[in-house]
C-alpha cells in the first residue's frame, strides 16, 4: 500500500523558525549521488556492498534535480536487547533498512512529488515473543542540512512464517513538497528515512557494533560424522 506524506505550505514558509535538532545527524546519513532521479542510497564502508533486492521505480520527468533521499545511519537498524545486555543470546526483534530507491516529478510551479521504495529486512532472535511485531519507521523532509519541515511516522506490522526467523517487506511512499516559487528546485530539500529507535539503539548503531537480522537464531544441529 502506498502512503502519502504532504508537507504543508505553512511548514515550508516557516522553515527558518523550526527546530534543527536533526541537522548534526544529517552529515552521518548514507549519501547518494546529488540531484537527478532514480536515486539509490550508497552503503557505509562497513555495510554489505551487495546489490539490494529491490525493484526500481519508473523514471519520471522533472524540471530540475530531485531532493536528496537518504537513510539516516543512526536509525538504519533496529535491534532489541532486553535489559540493555549486548549479547547474541539476548536479541529480540531486529530490523535493517536494506535498500532505498526514489524518483521525483515536477514541472512549472507544481509541487515536487517524490516516490520512494524502501526494503526492510526483519528478524527475530531468541528473546522475541510471539510470531509478529509492529515496527515503526519515519520519513522526514528537511531544508537541506537545515530545518526539519515535516516528519511522519508509519506502522509496519510484520508476521513471521512458522519456523522462520527472517522476512523482507517493501514499502512505497509518496512525498509531496510545495514550492515557494518556480525557481525552487528539489535540490533544496532532503528526505530522510529511519526506524523509530531508542537512544540506546541509536548509540549501538553509531558504535559500529552489529548483529544481523537473524542474530541469535538457533543453528541447525550439525550432522554426525561418527561411524556406526
Amino acid at each position: 500500500m502506498r502512503r502519502v506524506l504532504k508537507v504543508s505550505l505553512a511548514s515550508l514558509m516557516a522553515a527558518a523558525t523550526l527546530s534543527v535538532g536533526m541537522a548534526p545527524s544529517i552529515a552521518e546519513a548514507q549519501s547518494q549521488r546529488p540531484g537527478g532521479s532514480g536515486q539509490q542510497a550508497d552503503d557505509q564502508p562497513q555495510r554489505s556492498t551487495r546489490a539490494p533486492r529491490i525493484a526500481p521505480l519508473q523514471r519520471r520527468a522533472a524540471a530540475g534535480p530531485c531532493p536528496y533521499v537518504k537513510i539516516l545511519y543512526d536509525a538504519a537498524r533496529y535491534v532489541e536487547m532486553p535489559g540493555g545486555r549486548v549479547s547474541a543470546s539476548n536479541i529480540g526483534y531486529t530490523g535493517e533498512i536494506e535498500g532505498l530507491v526514489s524518483d521525483c516529478a515536477y514541472q512549472a510551479d507544481e509541487p515536487i512529488e517524490v516516490q520512494t521504495r524502501v526494503l526492510f529486512s526483519l528478524g527475530r532472535g531468541p528473546q522475541a515473543q510471539g510470531d509478529g511485531r509492529t515496527y515503526r519507521y519515519w520519513i522526514a523532509v528537511t531544508e537541506r542540512n537545515r530545518a526539519v519541515l515535516d516528519k511522519v511516522y508509519f506502522d509496519l506490522p510484520v508476521t513471521f512464517e512458522p519456523g522462520s526467523n527472517r522476512t523482507e517487506v517493501t514499502q512505497d511512499n509518496t512525498i509531496v513538497i510545495p514550492r515557494a516559487s518556480i525557481e525552487t528546485s528539489g535540490g533544496n530539500f532532503e528526505i530522510l528515512v529511519g526506524f523509530d529507535v531508542t537512544p540506546e539503539m541509536a548509540e549501538f548503531n553509531r558504535s559500529g557494533s552489529r548483529f544481523r537480522v537473524n542474530a541469535g537464531a538457533t543453528p541447525a544441529p550439525a550432522a554426525s560424522t561418527t561411524g556406526q
